[in-house]
C-alpha cells in the first residue's frame, strides 16, 4: 500500500488529540481516513494499532503511581501488608476491563465489517453528545472520590459502560467516564479510572488486532505504524495534562456539543 509518509503522521495526531477525550479517537480516525483516501483493511488495522502510542503516554504519564502500585502489588497478594488498596484497584481495573473484552473477541469481526463508516460514526457521536448532557445534568451525588475507593460493583458497571464503546463513534474514554459518573464518581477519579482501565483494554484490543491482521503489516506497513504511533505518543502526552488541568473547573458539556456539531457536519458531507 502506497501512501504519503505525512498521512499516518496527520492520523497519530488526531489519535493523540482524541483518544482520552470523550469525543471518539476511532470515529476521528474513520472520518479524516475517509477525507484523506485512507481506507481499506489496513486502515481498520492502524486505527486501532496506534492506540498503543497513545497508552504508552498513560504509562509515562502516570509511571510514579504505576511503579509505586507495581512495588505495593506482590506485597498485598502474599498477605504481607495491612494496606490492600493497590490490590483493590487491580481488581477494580480487571473487573472493568472483563466486560469489553470478552464482548470485542465477540464481535470484533462484525464491527470492523459493518460498523466502520462516516454514517455510523456519525450517528454515535450525536448519540453520545446527548448523552453526556443528560448525564451532566442528573447530578448523581457524588461518593467515590479516590481511586483506591472505587469497589468491585462500581467497577463492574464502568467496564459494562465500556462495552458500549466498541461501537465506533460512542468513545472509550467517553463510555468509562460517564459511567464512572452515574455511579458516583467524581469527574477526577472517574477520569483517571477510566485512564487507568485503558491500559489493559487498549493493549489487549492493540496486540489481537495485530495479529489476527499480521498479513497486512509488511515492512512498508511497519513504518507507517511507526510514524503513527511516536505521534500519537507525543500528542497524547501533552493532551493528558491539559484534559485534567481542564475538568478541574469545566464540565464535560464542550466534549457533548463539539460531538453534535461534528456529528451532524460529517452526515451533511456525506449525504451530499
Amino acid at each position: 500500500m502506497t501512501i504519503a509518509w505525512w498521512v499516518p503522521v496527520v492520523l497519530g495526531v488526531v489519535e493523540g488529540l482524541t483518544e482520552f477525550l470523550p469525543v471518539s479517537s476511532t470515529g476521528h480516525l474513520i472520518v479524516v481516513g475517509y477525507a484523506l483516501g485512507f481506507t481499506g483493511e489496513f486502515a481498520k488495522t492502524f486505527t486501532i494499532a496506534i492506540q498503543l502510542g497513545a497508552i504508552l503516554s498513560v504509562v509515562v504519564y502516570f509511571r510514579v503511581r504505576l511503579i509505586d502500585l507495581a512495588r505495593r502489588l506482590p506485597d498485598e497478594l502474599a498477605g504481607r501488608a495491612a494496606d490492600r488498596t493497590a490490590l483493590a484497584l487491580a481488581v477494580a481495573v480487571g473487573l472493568a476491563f472483563l466486560p469489553a473484552a470478552v464482548v470485542g473477541v465477540m464481535a470484533r469481526g462484525a464491527i470492523k465489517a459493518y460498523l466502520f463508516s462516516p454514517t455510523t460514526v456519525a450517528a454515535a457521536l450525536i448519540a453520545g453528545g446527548i448523552a453526556i448532557l443528560l448525564i451532566e445534568a442528573r447530578r448523581t451525588p457524588v461518593t467515590v472520590t479516590r481511586l483506591e475507593s472505587v469497589g468491585p460493583a462500581t467497577a463492574l458497571w464502568v467496564g459494562l459502560a465500556q462495552c458500549l464503546a466498541l461501537f465506533p463513534g460512542v468513545s472509550r474514554s467517553g463510555a468509562t467516564i460517564m459511567g464512572g459518573l452515574l455511579v458516583g464518581m467524581d469527574r477526577k477519579t472517574a477520569s483517571e479510572f477510566s485512564f487507568f482501565v485503558a491500559l489493559p483494554t487498549m493493549i489487549a484490543a492493540t496486540l489481537y488486532d495485530a495479529y489476527r491482521s499480521r498479513a497486512l503489516l509488511a515492512d512498508e506497513n511497519l513504518l507507517w505504524l511507526a510514524l503513527g504511533l511516536v505521534s500519537a505518543f507525543l500528542t497524547a502526552l501533552a493532551v493528558i495534562a491539559l484534559f485534567f488541568t481542564f475538568i478541574k473547573r469545566h464540565t464535560f458539556r464542550v466534549f457533548a456539543y463539539y460531538r453534535i456539531l461534528f456529528g451532524v457536519v460529517v452526515l451533511l458531507v456525506v449525504r451530499r
